[in-house]
């Protein structure tokens, strides 16, 4: 197959869903891919591509081939590649067909003639992708009566969804089956959004403010492109995320503790924002290896240390003014942007994670100094995650809780104001928020 061909794309994308659907993460499925193909940059970006959007819909496609096929396709790999068809066959509401559907199937087969793992069902893949458009109308209007199918998700969270927000679990549902809007964080350090703008503006790059140091681009492009990325000028950054450094109100001087930093996205805005002293904390090596990389792209510093925020083996026993805990959750607040998650995550992660959540909460606050403040983090919409805990943690504590936005629910059109009287529409995950201060007596 040649690199540059929807073939080499399809196949590429097949064996990452396979490593998904087996219980690998994406981005690692993508990244094992990638490194047992000679795959081009344009080639991986294809492959991501079809990746993210097969794992949008595949409540729908496998619901398509059970009606198709008489057993689950095997192996693993085939099963990927007609997922992975299927995907750039069925409409989508409001999007363009990625690719004309007989380039589609014609590609797909040769994906299939070109593996030793699959040539056997060349045949088999061309006449489901076959069948699938000439009886499309009515296998969709068959297999949308399962829910699964109906909304790209599993019964529990679709259940689960409707049961914390029953006005509101349609929209969540449908917010986080579309792909992500492109928000950046303008560092102020080194530019201000009006110039930055002007910036964009001289790249041919459309863009709009959405917040104090918020830019969104109206269409996507590679990080590569975008200009000052490089130069430490920007990060990609949810417009919700960024809420998290201002709430803390770092002053110069101060010391601050960010848990659980890793990315680093959250850590570069703290240091953004003023002259502090910060230690960044996290478990995983290779995340925290992204910290480094994050703030030497900003030409920031900060100490990072390896280290469990549930224990204290690490802490200098040193209090800080200020407590960043962006607490482990199921990331069900930002399953757009990591759309794997859903079939990837458990209903009993849920209870497990917050118990771990609450056991960090409980230690950070004691390293808290008395009349500090303490910003809880979740990217999480379910309640035992998010505002359970919260309460839970100020009825344990008796910790006085600030003006915070709580909850905030994934959206695809909630109205910002730029500060000068005129409102846009932007876009933002779902995250939430609790901001806690320790009395002065304690």
């Amino acid at each position: 197959m040649k690199p540059d061909s929807l073939a080499f794309s399809l196949a590429g994308a097949a064996q990452a869903v396979a490593f998904v659907l087996e219980g690998t993460a994406l981005p690692q499925a993508l990244a094992k891919v990638f490194t047992q193909t000679d795959a081009t940059p344009q080639a991986r970006g294809a492959i991501q591509d079809i990746a993210y959007r097969t794992m949008r819909q595949v409540g729908r496609v496998d619901a398509l081939m059970k009606v198709m096929t008489n057993k689950t396709p095997e192996p693993a790999l085939l099963y990927g590649l007609l997922c992975c068809a299927l995907t750039l066959l069925v409409p989508v509401d409001g999007e363009d067909a990625p690719y004309e559907a007989f380039v589609v199937v014609d590609q797909a087969v040769t994906a299939a003639s070109s593996s030793s793992h699959m040539v056997f069902a060349k045949g088999m893949v061309n006449a489901v992708l076959r069948r699938f458009l000439r009886e499309q109308d009515e296998l969709l209007k068959l297999v949308i009566k399962q829910p699964a199918a109906a909304w790209n998700y599993p019964q529990w969270w679709i259940d689960q969804c409707k049961a914390a927000y029953p006005d509101h679990w349609q929209a969540i549902l449908n917010a986080g089956n579309r792909p992500p809007p492109l928000t950046l964080r303008v560092n102020r350090r080194q530019s201000t959004v009006e110039e930055y703008l002007r910036l964009l503006a001289s790249h041919q790059i459309d863009a709009t403010q959405i917040g104090p140091y918020a830019v969104r681009l109206v269409k996507p492009v590679p990080v590569v492109q975008i200009p000052g990325f490089e130069d430490g000028m920007v990060s990609v950054q949810d417009a919700a995320a960024q809420l998290a450094a201002p709430l803390l109100d770092v002053q110069d001087g101060m010391r601050v503790l960010d848990a659980c930093a890793a990315p680093g996205g959250k850590t570069g805005h703290l240091l953004e924002l003023a002259e502090i002293d910060l230690l960044a904390l996290d478990t995983d090596p290779a995340r925290i290896q992204r910290i480094h990389d994050n703030l030497a792209r900003l030409k920031l510093f900060a100490a990072i240390k390896d280290g469990d925020a549930s224990r204290s083996g690490w802490w200098d026993r040193q209090a800080y003014d200020r407590i960043l805990a962006d607490v482990p959750c199921t990331a069900s607040g930002v399953v757009r942007r990591h759309p794997d998650s859903r079939w990837l995550r458990r209903k009993t992660d849920t209870a497990q994670l917050a118990a771990l959540s609450t056991r960090i909460l409980d230690n950070l606050w004691r390293m808290l100094k008395p009349g500090g403040k303490m910003l809880m983090v979740t990217c999480s919409i379910w309640p035992l995650e998010s505002e359970n805990q919260a309460a839970a943690f100020v009825q344990r504590h008796g910790a006085v809780r600030l003006d915070a936005p709580g909850q905030l629910l994934p959206t695809l059109a909630t109205i910002h104001s730029k500060g000068n009287g005129d409102d846009v529409s932007t876009e933002h995950d779902g995250l939430f928020y609790a901001l806690f201060q320790k009395p002065l007596e304690s």
